[in-house]
């Protein structure tokens, strides 16, 4: 059941039946703390999923990859970037394999706080530990790099998606025609507005904003 409230983003009742769990003497697992932290990750309650993961310890209660890619998640989505590098680091001291998932929430926590150099760090990080990069870790990369004003390391990494032949989409084109937008780079910028043509990948109003813009400077 409470699965069933994670996937409806359901946390407040989520959290009621873990409680009832406990009232009952009914032991929570591994599976019933992973769904609850999601549940509260998917409805915004950053602090209360933390809340729930450090309440497995105390418990006794096994953490594995999924928990801790659900918590970390979570910390992204509140842009609370500190605990999600802890949560991160504690991993490894804990033995907890960090899949493409973990990295992709790092590095979207460390673009929402416009963390380049940091995001740049764990995308070569994940090529040392064999961990695929996918469309969400590149885009968050992307634009972390875009945010920070580097628009040619933004394209830098844009062009390596292409190499790892990783799926680029409106989302990726549209951070990296801004990074060029941001640099004055309106060749650049026109160059991937058209290829996107060609690529049969959608133009959105982002799309257009970011090209009027570099054309304006």
């Amino acid at each position: 059941v409470v699965s069933a409230c994670e996937k409806d983003g359901e946390w407040t009742l989520a959290l009621h039946l873990l409680r009832e769990m406990a009232d009952t003497h009914v032991e929570g697992n591994t599976i019933t703390y992973s769904a609850a932290v999601s549940a509260c990750e998917k409805g915004g309650n950053w602090a209360q999923a933390l809340h729930l993961f450090l309440e497995m310890a105390d418990r006794h209660v096994d953490r594995n990859t999924i928990v801790y890619n659900a918590a970390v998640s979570a910390c992204e989505k509140g842009g609370a970037l500190e605990q999600a590098l802890h949560l991160f680091r504690e991993m490894v001291d804990c033995f907890v394999e960090r899949d493409t998932i973990t990295y992709s929430a790092v590095v979207s926590a460390c673009e929402k706080d416009g963390e380049w150099t940091l995001a740049l760090h764990l995308l070569r990080e994940m090529a040392d530990t064999h961990v695929e990069g996918n469309t969400i870790t590149y885009s968050a990369a992307v634009s972390a790099c875009e945010k920070g004003g580097n628009w040619a390391q933004a394209l830098h990494l844009f062009l390596e998606m292409a190499d790892r032949h990783v799926d680029r989409n409106t989302i990726v084109y549209n951070a990296a025609v801004s990074a060029c937008e941001k640099g004055g780079a309106l060749e650049q910028a026109l160059h991937l507005f058209r290829e996107m043509v060609d690529c049969f990948v959608e133009r959105d109003t982002i799309t257009y904003s970011a090209v009027v813009s570099a054309c304006e400077k």
